[in-house]
């Protein structure tokens, strides 16, 4: 089936996480389902115009959403063009919805700092004597470091949430203060680590280490959970939900991508340039980038109406 052939493509050439992949599973067989025929033959704009509007009027979906499954659909085609089974890519010939920008969502600073002050304790080396060994207090003490240090590994590099599970432990240098991560596409980047995040993942390697009696092979996950596995999405989801939760300033979505989005807006209010910033995101073009811009924009207003001698006098001359 070209679907199933498809996903086999983006999977092992294109290297997609299996999220993507089964996500664009489901948009191409809601396609295959509303055509109710084959699927080659559907591909022409005016099947996929009826199916744009189906989402729109039928399905009740936003224009975000409808874009989407035109792009994936897009996708779709150009690789038919590529193997000979499609002449040309009729998405081109349909118009797409216009959809509204959304700015990336952050996290202010002084949020941030207050939940790394009230959490401070949990990743001291005082701490880390209290652990052990495996019994229940010790468990307790290395889930709160082990918290700790997921919120502080996503926010200091704006690494993804499936990077950051991937990581092994060999893709840490302490002694260069680097750490090598598997982007999209298996691209690899190596991110800078600050100075006081070295020290917390020694510290917590150090309590992995008595936790289980011994060390531990280069091979294995960086980061493991109470139970000695290896970190997975849910999991990762729940930690950053719950510690982000008792922040009494954030109030919004709490999720390891909008620590993602906090850090890049923080950089760029500081003055990093967007091409660095760029890099240590592993985005794979600048234009990825750029939206982080409105933020600061949105900054540079609040400044010019604050301070801007004109803009204080409502534009008028004199006082």
């Amino acid at each position: 089936m070209l679907i199933d052939e498809y996903i086999t493509y983006v999977k092992e050439v294109r290297r997609y996480s299996p999220r993507t992949c089964e996500l664009y599973r489901d948009i191409l067989d809601g396609f295959a389902r509303f055509c109710d025929q084959d699927v080659l033959e559907s591909l022409n704009p005016s099947m996929i115009r009826s199916y744009e509007v189906h989402l729109l009027d039928k399905k009740k979906e936003d224009p975000r959403t409808v874009n989407l499954h035109l792009s994936v659909l897009s996708g779709f085609c150009r690789y038919l063009m590529k193997d000979g089974r499609l002449k040309s890519n009729p998405v081109r010939l349909v118009t797409r919805p216009k959809a509204e920008k959304r700015l990336p969502v952050f996290y202010r600073e002084e949020s941030m700092e207050e939940y790394f002050t009230r959490t401070e304790p949990d990743a001291s080396k005082e701490n880390l004597a209290l652990i052990t060994g495996g019994d229940k207090v010790s468990k307790e003490l290395y889930s709160k470091r082990l918290s700790r240090l997921i919120v502080s590994m996503l926010y200091s590099t704006g690494m993804r949430r499936s990077e950051l599970t991937g990581l092994t432990r060999k893709d840490l240098d302490l002694s260069r203060k680097v750490l090598r991560v598997k982007g999209k596409g298996d691209k690899v980047r190596e991110i800078p680590l600050v100075p006081s995040l070295c020290e917390e993942i020694s510290l917590y390697l150090q309590s992995v280490e008595t936790m289980e009696g011994c060390g531990r092979p280069s091979s294995d996950p960086l980061l493991v959970t109470p139970n000695g596995g290896k970190l997975y999405p849910v999991f990762v989801d729940r930690v950053v939900k719950s510690e982000l939760g008792q922040v009494s300033g954030i109030t919004g979505r709490k999720s390891p991508h909008v620590l993602r989005h906090s850090l890049a807006t923080g950089l760029l209010n500081e003055g990093a340039d967007l091409n660095s910033i760029k890099e240590m995101l592993g985005h794979s073009s600048l234009a990825a980038t750029q939206v982080y811009t409105h933020n600061s924009i949105e900054k540079l207003k609040k400044v010019y109406v604050n301070a801007h001698p004109r803009a204080k006098s409502g534009g008028k001359n004199g006082d």
